[in-house]
């Protein structure tokens, strides 16, 4: 089986390089010292070999030969891939029969790969031994694996007319002799071609020129392994803008606008202003400083790439006046005043009340304390009227004049 049909046309370049290790009587042949091949796709690598006769061992065709193939190596031996979790049920040895040729040993082995991945990439040596010598060899350098991802290269042909472009598979080995497909939103676009092959595309060809739709997503593969396509390319979709800090924006402080929009290519973004044709800024953040009443109003941003363009919604940057601020605060201001004088003359009245009640109070006691003097002056004069009422009330025969004794 040649290289070339067992890589389905994956294969980039082969490149007949010899390798000769160890003693000179050891020779590993490479059949190729570089390979490109798909993600998803099969390769085999192939090698020759050969190693001296020894006379002094059996002469059978039957010598045991040890063979495998590695990547890594660890403590001086090499790591067959056959035992690597990453490579389990994926890699396959083919070794056909020893032929004895003019006192050496000759042969080949292939190592097969299949659902090929990007950590597959690696360079791959083959390792021999026998039972009846003494001498064993890898064949280094080895065959280095490249796998690649398919890509769409969007190719302007025109700065002044950016919806004429080439749509081109491309990948990072040259794999010219592949056949490719083409699919347009999913679904098999069809064989608009251009070039004159199927490594490039276009939608609509006129003039000479070619017409993407800025509207559809494109994306190949390599026949036979649809399965594995590359990411599609599309234009932008609708644009997000988000304002930082939202509400109203305060005279002399920035706000800053975010635009995003989901693109392949990446999208570039550009910043425009409502009733003004005039770009404003560039970049996917717009920061707006020292804002002023003029600055406010509607923005929007356009999210682009080479195959199309979308805009946003408006999104509306509103700038609270100076004048208004100011009032504001006066208007705060006088509530505040007035709050305070009307507390102060509601705690005045309240103390000049209770100091009234007070001083009446007190004045009604001191009325109070005259009163009870001038009682407590009566008894004499009474006491007397009493005396004089007894003795003129007495009989007659027992009056007697009253004197004065000596207490």
């Amino acid at each position: 089986m040649n290289l070339q049909s067992a890589a389905s046309g994956f294969l980039a370049f082969l490149l007949l390089v010899p390798a000769l290790q160890g003693k000179t009587d050891w020779k590993v042949t490479n059949t190729s010292s570089h390979i490109c091949a798909s993600k998803g796709s099969t390769v085999d690598i192939n090698c020759t070999y050969e190693y001296p006769f020894n006379k002094s061992k059996s002469q059978s065709s039957s010598i045991n030969l040890e063979s495998l193939w590695f990547t890594k190596i660890d403590r001086n031996n090499p790591v067959e891939i056959g035992n690597e979790t990453d490579y389990k049920g994926r890699v396959e040895y083919s070794c056909g029969e020893n032929k004895c040729i003019a006192s050496k040993y000759s042969g080949a082995c292939t190592l097969r790969i299949k659902d090929l991945k990007p950590s597959d990439s690696a360079e791959y040596k083959f390792w021999i031994t026998t039972a009846q010598t003494d001498w064993g060899d890898a064949g280094s350098p080895g065959v280095n694996l490249t796998v690649t991802d398919l890509q769409v290269k969007v190719v302007v042909l025109d700065r002044d007319k950016p919806t004429w472009l080439d749509l081109e598979c491309h990948s990072i080995c040259d794999i010219t002799t592949t056949s490719y497909k083409w699919f347009r939103n999913g679904d098999n676009a069809g064989t608009a071609f251009t070039k004159g092959t199927e490594r490039y595309y276009s939608g609509q060809v006129k003039d000479d020129r070619v017409i993407i739709n800025s509207e559809d997503s494109y994306a190949c593969a390599v026949k036979g392994f649809e399965s594995f396509p590359s990411p599609s390319v599309y234009a932008p979709k609708t644009p997000s803008v988000t304002v930082s800090p939202s509400g109203e924006i305060e005279e002399g402080s920035s706000v800053t606008l975010s635009c995003s929009s989901d693109a392949n290519p990446a999208a570039k973004y550009t910043w425009f202003k409502e009733q003004d044709d005039s770009v404003k800024g560039s970049g996917k953040h717009y920061t707006l400083s020292d804002m002023t009443s003029e600055l406010g109003g509607n923005y929007y941003c356009q999210a682009h790439n080479a195959i199309g363009h979308h805009n946003s919604t408006w999104s509306s940057v509103n700038v609270a006046e100076a004048s208004s601020s100011i009032q504001y605060s006066t208007q705060r201001a006088f509530t505040v005043r007035n709050y305070v004088v009307s507390s102060a003359a509601i705690l005045l009245l309240v103390c000049l009340w209770v100091g009234l009640r007070a001083s009446r109070r007190a004045s009604g006691l001191g009325e109070a304390a005259a009163t009870f003097d001038e009682e407590e002056s009566l008894p004499v004069p009474v006491y007397g009227n009493i005396s004089a009422r007894t003795n003129s009330s007495a009989p007659s025969a027992e009056r007697e004049p009253i004197e004065l004794q000596d207490l």
